[in-house]
């Protein structure tokens, strides 16, 4: 294992002011938010929108790495470019995401384990063949207060498979992103998210030193301390931010490669206000920085609808867009 190799990446994944773009919805996932806006729901349509996204000029100023689907990195830009040569070409690191998605916890109503160990080694090395630099797992947290859930069993059970995950990624000269996002849907209070997402974290990096992944070579992709979106409270910026805050500086150890951020169904304008103030609660001993997907797409993609006509006008919102999110992860949004 080349673990100056792995350092290297993480570090240049937390890059000061730069991000990273979540491109890595399922088809079916994709496929949903073309619905919506009428879109065909064709792969060579996902594949016309995903170039919008990897090719505008000068998004290398604001990215250092992208989150691919399967489908997305083996397909090729509009002049023939394999997209992940298209990043690498722009200093852009291409990501994959790896997970087979969630499956019910035996004995665990209400609770999900995330899926897709078998094989893995293998898909590991293929996708380094293609360029991958790094690889994303997303497990799935579930507050529920009426039923006590999460449990401990559904954390460790998660973080036990994101522990073997990493190991596997890190093995493969590949950096692991580990999200375990606390869903944000619910009647759940901010504390209750505080308290949930302390506790997953903390459960999270027991499993990575038991099995010794190397911390360094690690990117950590949590949820902001929200409250739930059915509990009526309202989200206040400087809360969210101390709130997250000390949850990082109390539960991720210092050594961690970096720490980045999921929109997880705010708005693009709660995301950027909230890490904004995030950044503001440093300093911290890792980069801390933004990995969004809809918090930057969404906008870009309500212009954009599929016409073509329309691609110059959707890439300078895209753009605006990730200048913001630039801003608000150095702490100067809006200054």
């Amino acid at each position: 294992m080349d673990t100056a190799k792995l350092k290297q990446t993480a570090l240049q994944m937390v890059a000061k002011g730069k991000g990273i773009l979540a491109a890595d919805e399922s088809n079916g996932t994709c496929n949903k938010r073309f619905n919506v806006l009428g879109i065909p729901e064709t792969e060579d349509m996902r594949r016309t929108w995903r170039d919008l996204l990897l090719t505008t000029e000068g998004n290398e100023q604001y990215l250092s790495g992208v989150i691919l689907f399967d489908e997305t990195i083996r397909q090729k830009a509009s002049d023939g470019t394999p997209f992940t040569e298209v990043l690498l070409k722009k200093g852009i690191i291409p990501g994959i995401k790896v997970d087979k998605g969630p499956v019910d916890l035996a004995g665990h109503p209400g609770e999900v384990v995330t899926q897709g160990l078998d094989g893995l080694r293998e898909r590991f090395a293929e996708y380094k063949a293609m360029g991958a630099g790094f690889a994303k797992w997303r497990a799935v947290v579930t507050i529920d207060t009426e039923k006590n859930l999460p449990t401990d069993a559904c954390l460790r059970a998660n973080a036990d498979v994101l522990a073997m995950y990493a190991l596997l990624a890190q093995e493969a000269g590949i950096v692991p992103m580990l999200e375990p996002e606390v869903i944000l849907d619910g009647v759940h209070t901010i504390a209750t998210a505080e308290a949930v997402t302390a506790r997953a974290i903390k459960i999270l990096f027991e499993e990575m030193k038991k099995y010794d992944v190397y911390l360094p070579g690690v990117i950590l992709k949590t949820s902001m301390v929200v409250p739930g979106k059915k509990s009526g409270e309202a989200m206040v910026a400087t809360d969210v931010a101390t709130r997250t805050a000390r949850v990082l500086k109390e539960n991720v150890p210092a050594e961690v490669g970096g720490v980045v951020f999921l929109s997880g169904g705010q708005s693009s304008l709660e995301a950027t206000q909230n890490l904004n103030e995030i950044a503001k609660c440093g300093p911290y001993p890792w980069g801390v920085t933004y990995s969004y997907s809809r918090g930057i797409q969404q906008p870009v993609l309500d212009l954009w609808k599929g016409d073509v006509s329309m691609s110059t006008e959707a890439k300078v919102v895209y753009m605006k867009r990730l200048a913001e999110s630039s801003a608000a992860s150095l702490g100067t949004y809006g200054a």
